[in-house]
C-alpha cells in the first residue's frame, strides 16, 4: 500500500462516492489507485471545470464535492472555483499532485 491507496482508502471510508479530477504525472499514482475503488472519477476537460463541478455536486446532495487535479498550473486552474465555492460557504476538498 502507498500513499495514493491510503488516500483512496480514506476517502472511502469518508463516504466518498464521486470525484471530479483531471490527470496528469504528478496525481497520476491517485488515478491508478481509483481503478480499484468503488469511487467514481468524472474526468473534466480542464481544472477549473473539477472545482465547479464538486461545486454544484456539494450544492445538490449536501455532501462535500471533491475535486483532484495535478499539480502546478492545475493545482493553480482551481482558483477560482475554490474562491465561489468559499464565498458562498459550499463544502470542497480540492487534492493536487
Amino acid at each position: 500500500m502507498n500513499g495514493a491507496d491510503s488516500l483512496v482508502k480514506c476517502m472511502e471510508m469518508e463516504g466518498t462516492e464521486v470525484l471530479f479530477g483531471y490527470p496528469g504525472v504528478a496525481i497520476c499514482p491517485f488515478f491508478d489507485s481509483l481503478r480499484k475503488s468503488s469511487i467514481k472519477p468524472i474526468l473534466v476537460r480542464q481544472e477549473q471545470n473539477a472545482a465547479h463541478a464538486a461545486s454544484g455536486y456539494a450544492r445538490m446532495t449536501g455532501k462535500a464535492g471533491v475535486c483532484v487535479v495535478t499539480s502546478g498550473p492545475g493545482a493553480t486552474n482551481l482558483i477560482t472555483g475554490i474562491a465561489t465555492a468559499y464565498a458562498d460557504s459550499i463544502p470542497l476538498i480540492c487534492i493536487t499532485g
